[in-house]
């Protein structure tokens, strides 16, 4: 009984101090439900969660940015919209330790985005291969308490591929010259590096919650150079 009001307390001084939020330019809040289970969680843990709900966000905005780019993509599935498209592939993140992306090959699907001949949708082949990258880097998880532990050394590896994945994106061609995926434009005065920031926030939201859990764990991550231009990704 003791026990059972510590909890009840603890939800509700808790509840009240997670009433200040960031409103969004888009309208959105920052805040999240509360839940007596974040009392298992470290400030870590949360900072994990938090990081991870950011990096889905920039990940769904960009498959947006680029089906609307490349509208072709998506029709090749016969979808009407770019919603719908996005929507094929982010359905999934819920359900994601049982989806058929948490088991993807995702270096393999990765080169199917460049791969002359192939007829299927790009964007996906793309998006959805960094997407599994990324929450392979989170252990596929999206929940985080005390007793997990994700490895310093893979966030790192998924920010260093990610820059691999943004330079194949803009310098890969078709035989005839043309990209095989439209992203960022350089024509004239009308310039749009719009991709290139949303992809550099991802790579720092990795980049930082790798040096948060290389701290807390006190195991230092292995740092080489790796060559862009190989086409070689780290193992996550």
């Amino acid at each position: 009984m003791r026990y059972t009001l510590f909890l009840l307390l603890a939800a509700l001084l808790l509840g009240g101090c997670a009433s200040q939020d960031i409103q969004r330019k888009d309208g959105s809040h920052s805040t999240r439900a509360y839940s007596v289970a974040n009392l298992a969680k470290s400030d870590i843990d949360t900072t994990c969660e938090l990081a991870q709900r950011e990096v889905l966000k920039s990940l769904r905005l960009l498959t947006e940015k680029l089906y609307r780019r490349n509208p072709q993509e998506y029709r090749k599935s016969g979808l009407a919209s770019v919603e719908a498209a996005s929507a094929r592939l982010f359905d999934e993140v819920p359900k994601w330790p049982e989806s058929y992306l948490a088991k993807l090959n995702w270096e393999e699907n990765f080169k199917l985005a460049f791969l002359d001949g192939y007829g299927g949708d790009r964007v996906f082949a793309f998006m959805s291969s960094l997407t599994s990258m990324l929450m392979a880097s989170y252990e596929h998880k999206s929940r985080f308490f005390v007793l997990d532990d994700l490895s310093a050394q893979k966030l790192y590896n998924s920010a260093r591929n990610i820059e691999v994945a943004v330079w194949k994106l803009s310098s890969a061609r078709q035989p005839s010259g043309a990209r095989y995926l439209v992203s960022n434009t350089l024509e004239g005065d009308a310039s749009n590096l719009s991709f290139e920031r949303e992809f550099g926030k991802l790579i720092a939201d990795q980049d930082l919650l790798a040096l948060l859990i290389e701290d807390r764990g006190n195991r230092a991550i292995t740092r080489g150079i790796q060559g862009v231009a190989t086409l070689v990704f780290l193992p996550i």
